[in-house]
């Protein structure tokens, strides 16, 4: 059982929360303009690993088939017969059922919205098989991350700021996304599933993740026009820039050997710069 729950936890990648849960933190930050009291940061994280594990061990559980004639994939968990579709099934049933404990204990409106953001992360494992806007419904998906926190911690959406926020991670997520599903082009087409590289190709698809990224950089403006943020938080917002350009950069539609890097590194990184940044404009500058 130990074994089975060690690959379980290598197979959804539980490092890649860190994608999503700094923008959570950044959402509880600003609804109180400061710190969160701790009951309320340590159910926002169990609510966030929840819903993040039970989302991926789905989506390898649905996939399976898929994943056994992809090479890029064949020798994950399940199809390379390291974990039985049983096990994984109930490794998802119990992360479900912690996200609607923590939701729980955060405040009734989390609660009564809490279905909805469990259906949304478990409806995307389909999304591939039917429209290649999946990128957008994967951005939907992490996007409820800030707007989930600012409700933990404030009970109501009473600001359009968690709302930017939301957008603005949700802009982000499709455009790594995008990037990342170039390198599977070819078996998209075979398989019958849709992407924007399988319907658009590799070059177009490239220049609309920038188009995304080059939004979600407007709406992070906004937020720091609308949340009243200073130089530290401007410096933040520069850094993602930056750091956006620099992953588009790595990757060509003639070359996707350095895809992996812009798609884990500077993606895991933009997210800490952006709650690092605003948060210490929160903070220290009051």
């Amino acid at each position: 059982m130990l074994g089975s729950l060690k690959i379980t936890l290598e197979m959804i990648k539980i490092e890649h929360t860190l994608f999503a849960l700094p923008f959570a933190f950044l959402g509880a930050v600003l609804a109180v303009r400061g710190l969160p009291a701790w009951d309320k940061i340590l159910w926002i994280v169990v609510a966030m690993v929840g819903a993040r594990s039970a989302a991926m061990a789905f989506n390898r559980l649905v996939d399976r088939e898929f994943d056994a004639a992809n090479p890029r994939t064949r020798m994950r968990a399940i199809p390379a017969g390291l974990l039985s579709a049983r096990f994984v099934i109930l490794f998802t049933i119990v992360s479900a059922a912690v996200f609607f404990l923590a939701a729980f204990m955060l405040n009734r409106l989390t609660l009564i919205l809490s279905p909805i953001a469990l259906a949304s992360v478990l409806f995307y494992s389909y999304t591939k098989r039917f429209t290649s806007l999946s990128h957008l419904v994967l951005g939907w998906c992490l996007s409820i991350a800030p707007t989930g926190a600012w409700i933990a911690v404030r009970g109501a959406i009473d600001s359009p700021a968690p709302l930017l926020l939301s957008l603005a991670v949700m802009l982000w997520t499709a455009g790594f996304d995008i990037i990342y599903a170039c390198q599977d082009r070819d078996f998209d087409l075979q398989a019958g599933l849709h992407s924007i590289p399988q319907k658009l190709g590799v070059s177009r698809a490239l220049w609309i993740s920038r188009g995304l990224h080059a939004t979600m950089f407007v709406a992070l403006t906004l937020i720091y026009f609308l949340t009243g943020l200073h130089w530290i938080g401007l410096l933040g917002i520069i850094s993602t820039a930056g750091l956006l350009i620099y992953q588009h950069r790595l990757v060509r539609a003639d070359d996707l050997s350095r895809l992996n890097m812009a798609f884990f590194t500077t993606n895991a990184y933009v997210s800490l710069i952006l709650f690092v940044t605003i948060a210490a404009d929160v903070f220290l500058l009051k």
